[in-house]
């Protein structure tokens, strides 16, 4: 009897051990599966328009790049308004961010919100738009050569209007830097054709601001139909202000009397291009400026050196190609 229970003993106690050497596994199994590594360190990062389908892919590619090197990011847009943005800005300081990347509304009055970042050590980047303040410092700055893709959209333009030439609008929106270089780069490469022509030539009798906006783009179309009847071209500087001016041609009825080229190849913009309803964009690349944005904040905070400027080519996004791209309709 004694030796029954001995044995009965022993085996109850063996079954606890088991019990509680399962139970120590559990526990660190649960603990190593549901814990996270710690972050190391919060990004904010802001732009001025969260709509703006481009600006959702470069946060996509952002927090995607972020997760990677094992740092959290808080990215938001302004909504086209600047005193929000500075406002965003001081709360990321609130939030004791290791950097912050600003995709500027006002490339000159976001400086206050930069230097405010400066004096409390956390470095700036800048992404699509330049911070373009005295006494500002960017570490470093990230999008698309703005003015080569410029130039891609005066060589469309060219190509559209052909050896009769005529009179073209622009669409811009001067508070952006990256959409003052598309302007240049566009005029550049009209005035280097014009200069070569005795007849023919391009003209760009005006020019409204849309403000980068759908239904700004609208109206400025509309306003220029008033202004320019006899237009037979509009380079608008991005997608929705580019949809927004094709919307007031079909209105009007003169979207087979006028050429439209906007910039960022959005999928919108794509498909209105397969449509025949924009002639050509400059594509950006949206992705790589997230990716890139991030790798470079990443690389400044492990004591790298990063350049000043990581340039991101656009290329041209045509009829041609829109037919080969299987994700449209």
């Amino acid at each position: 009897m004694k030796r029954f229970i001995r044995q009965l003993f022993i085996f109850l106690f063996t079954i606890a051990l088991i019990g509680c050497g399962k139970q120590a596994d559990n526990g660190k199994g649960a603990q190593g599966d549901g814990s996270k590594k710690k972050s190391r360190g919060l990004i904010g990062a802001t732009c001025m328009n969260i709509a703006n389908p481009f600006f959702k892919v470069i946060e996509e590619n952002m927090r995607d790049e972020a997760a990677k090197h094992g740092y959290d990011l808080i990215y938001l847009g302004c909504e086209m308004d600047i005193s929000k943005q500075q406002k965003q800005i001081q709360d990321f300081l609130a939030k004791g961010v290791v950097a912050v990347a600003v995709n500027p509304k006002d490339s000159k009055a976001i400086g206050t919100s930069v230097k405010e970042c400066n004096n409390a050590n956390v470095p700036v980047f800048s992404f699509d738009v330049r911070v373009q303040a005295p006494d500002a410092k960017v570490v470093s700055h990230v999008g698309t050569d703005n003015f080569q893709g410029g130039e891609l959209a005066g060589e469309a333009m060219i190509k559209a209007l052909g050896e009769a030439g005529g009179k073209v609008v622009v669409i811009d929106f001067r508070a952006a830097e990256s959409c003052i270089e598309r302007v240049k780069g566009f005029k550049k490469v009209i005035d280097a054709y014009n200069a070569e022509r005795e007849s023919g030539k391009i003209e760009i009798a005006a020019e409204l601001s849309g403000e980068g906006l759908r239904d700004k783009g609208f109206k400025a179309a509309e306003d220029a139909l008033q202004q320019v009847p006899d237009m037979r071209g509009i380079f608008a500087i991005n997608d929705p202000s580019g949809l927004g001016a094709v919307g007031a041609l079909e209105k009007a009825g003169k979207l087979e009397q006028v050429t439209v080229i906007a910039f960022d190849g959005m999928p919108a913009g794509k498909q209105a291009i397969k449509d025949g309803k924009i002639y050509a964009d400059p594509v950006q690349h949206p992705d790589k400026i997230g990716r890139e944005c991030i790798r470079a904040i990443v690389s400044h905070l492990s004591g790298e050196e990063v350049p000043a400027n990581v340039n991101i080519p656009a290329s041209l996004y045509t009829k041609e190609t829109a037919d080969k791209d299987t994700s449209l309709n």
